[in-house]
């Protein structure tokens, strides 16, 4: 038998026997470059301009467009499972609970540490300071790579970059210049996209479209969860380069609806109601340029407005419209010094449609952001850099933050790169922690939370990155983010009982996250991740929030992923992929193991064909209380895709 059949059918047999605990396809084929090759992939979001993966002096994985194609991900949040230093929990077939070093999910909040871009335009939500994961989506075979940073990055992108950036990159519309169409079935539901790209007036083009539509879940009871969704999205991007300029126009609008999954029905103060679908709608629409100068350096300028819509039944609507300005210059190398500096100005309007149960006051409500930020990069000898920056930011709730950053880095050799790292940097209140009231007509239970803060992280860090042989990369990190001010809801009356938003707990968290590549052989490569964290939460004297430090503790203690791609032969590809995930102790969650995999066969050049399984070892929880915990199932589908 050749030995590559072997190897396959051995580690599918052995992920099997684990238990299950309660263009033509890219023109540039990743899996074919080799492990030098993938460290000079050039990425942008640790120093905002391009910089080779292996120098960068931060804790980031990329997550490559062969990554997303061989791991047969269906959406956003299963491509970004793909990354260890990530934690990625499905709640129900509508929701996922995403994060980097904890928080996922603190004081009964959703995940709001976690700053994600989609091509440098924010989708992070003012309301509540976090993603809308079920309409945020691409066709996933336009995305060029996805760049997740674990730990600090206000200083070059601001507030609410605390624990982590995602920035999700898709391709130049030079790139695609053919038709595309993907198909996929399968037992949890179906998409389809299709593009098609060109070129006029110097313009390179392409439009798209996509269409969702995911089934609903099950309890571990067999009970059917009301959480079917469905998301039609329509867009386009248009690229030029016209001597040292550089433009890019892209826009995308879409419509979608999900049901709203058990309890089924809010009950507060004696007012019951039954929970309704939730329906989405937004267009946004963005253009940047940048300009070479003859001395080396570069400007940019990007701008976006972002409109959205949602109505969740009958809780409340809310009608959101952005804009985004965003001004950067990158110097030319002065002596010792690379520096960079940029501005941003941010505007929202928003308007809340208040429902019965609880209000947003004002339900009107106009926002500004504003900032500065400069950051120097310093040779301090031939192999030793120092990187000192910082991000003045002005924001309506709490005024004036500060968002400095100092990191050193050694690179003894091309091979080898030693890091640290130690910055500040702190999530804004959102509306959610300001402005709710509960429930909707006084007198409040829920009183707002006018003096609420910026929740902050002073954040130490220490890597490496390397290359020891030509056939192996490895990457460590050792980090402690030490919190201050986190959010609470503080007792301020007894009678009548009366809450507030504050700001009354202090934490720790400390871990280790590695993960590397092996080229076992010209026909097979693994890949390996591994993170490790220990979270303590503890109240200020005074506060009365007892449930508070149980509740900010929503993470694994540890996460492990091994990964096999297989090139079986020419045109045919088997890929592997184990996750093993930590238990969750509030609500408590079984630790699992999950085993997924793709067999792909390319009859010709143009045509994909690809047999998908995912928990092939059995189905499992991830998150969420008990009783309304969906059960992520066994699942099968087929896909195909043709590109001429």
């Amino acid at each position: 038998m050749d030995p590559r059949y072997a190897a396959a059918a051995c580690l599918l047999g052995l992920s099997l026997s684990l238990p299950a605990q309660a263009d033509a396809l890219p023109q540039i084929e990743i899996a074919d470059m080799s492990i030098e090759d993938l460290a000079n992939i050039q990425i942008t979001s640790v120093s905002k301009k391009p910089e080779r993966l292996a120098a960068a002096a931060a804790s980031v994985f990329v997550i490559t467009a062969d990554d997303i194609r061989r791991s047969g991900a269906v959406n956003i949040p299963e491509a970004l499972r793909l990354a260890p230093n990530l934690q990625v929990a499905q709640n129900n077939g509508t929701t996922y609970a995403i994060s980097a070093r904890g928080m996922n999910g603190s004081n009964n909040s959703a995940p709001n540490k976690l700053l994600v871009m989609i091509d440098g335009r924010s989708v992070y939500a003012p309301l509540f300071s976090g993603v809308f994961w079920e309409v945020q989506d691409v066709v996933l075979e336009d995305i060029e790579r996805i760049e997740v940073i674990s730990g600090p990055g206000g200083t070059l992108w601001g507030v609410n970059a605390v624990n982590g950036v995602i920035n999700i990159t898709t391709r130049n519309a030079a790139d695609t210049q053919n038709s595309l169409l993907s198909l996929r079935a399968g037992t949890r539901g179906s998409d389809s996209a299709f593009r098609q790209g060109g070129s006029a007036g110097g313009w390179a083009w392409r439009a798209y479209g996509k269409y969702q539509d995911v089934r609903q879940t099950e309890l571990v009871s067999g009970a059917d969860v009301d959480d079917a969704r469905h998301l039609a999205q329509l867009g386009f991007r248009a690229d030029r380069t016209q001597g040292a300029d550089r433009f890019t126009v892209q826009g995308t609008g879409y419509r979608g609806r999900a049901e709203q999954p058990l309890p089924g029905s809010l009950s507060v103060q004696g007012i019951s109601l039954a929970l309704g679908p939730i329906s989405s709608t937004g267009a946004n629409l963005t253009a940047a340029w940048t300009h070479a100068l003859d001395d080396g350096s570069e400007l940019a300028l990007q701008g976006y407005i972002d409109y959205s819509k949602r109505d969740v039944i009958p809780t409340y609507a809310e009608s959101l419209t952005i804009a985004d300005l965003q001004f950067q210059h990158s110097l030319a190398a002065s002596g010792a010094h690379r520096l960079v500096w940029g501005a941003n100005y941010r505007h929202s309007w928003d308007e809340v449609s208040n429902g019965p149960l609880f209000v947003f006051l004002p339900a009107k409500l106009g926002q500004t952001w504003a900032s500065l930020f400069a950051q120097d990069e310093i040779a301090l000898a031939e192999t030793v850099r120092l990187t000192l920056g910082a991000r003045a930011e002005r924001n309506d709730y709490t005024g004036n933050e500060w968002l400095p950053t100092l990191r050193l880095a050694w690179t003894p050799s091309a091979a080898h790169s030693f890091w640290s790292g130690l910055s500040r940097t702190a999530r804004a209140p959102s509306r959610l922690d300001v402005d709710t009231y509960l429930p909707a007509q006084p007198p409040f239970l829920l009183n707002g939370g006018a003096q609420v803060r910026a929740e902050v992280a002073r954040v130490l860090e220490l890597g490496y990155r390397g290359q020891p042989h030509k056939d192996l990369s490895f990457s460590v990190t050792a980090f402690h983010h030490d919190y201050n001010d986190l959010r609470t809801q503080e007792i301020v009356s007894f009678d009548p009982p009366q809450l507030v938003f504050s700001n009354q707990m202090e934490g720790k968290a400390s871990g280790i996250e590695m993960w590397g590549s092996y080229q076992a052989a010209p026909w097979w490569r693994l890949n390996a991740g591994f993170m490790a964290l220990h979270q303590r939460f503890t109240l200020k004297p005074g506060s009365t929030d007892e449930a508070g430090p149980g509740s900010a503790r929503k993470d694994p203690s540890h996460t492990a992923q091994l990964r096999s791609s297989f090139s079986l032969a020419q045109d045919k590809d088997f890929d592997l992929m184990l996750r093993k995930v930590g238990a969750l102790a509030n609500p408590a969650v079984p630790s699992y193991t999950a085993v997924d995999a793709r067999l792909a066969w390319r009859p010709r050049r143009d045509v994909e064909l690809s047999l998908l399984g995912k928990n092939l070892n059995g189905s499992h929880a991830e998150y969420g209380p008990l009783a309304t915990r969906t059960q992520v199932a066994r699942s099968f589908g087929v896909k195909l895709v043709w590109q001429n």
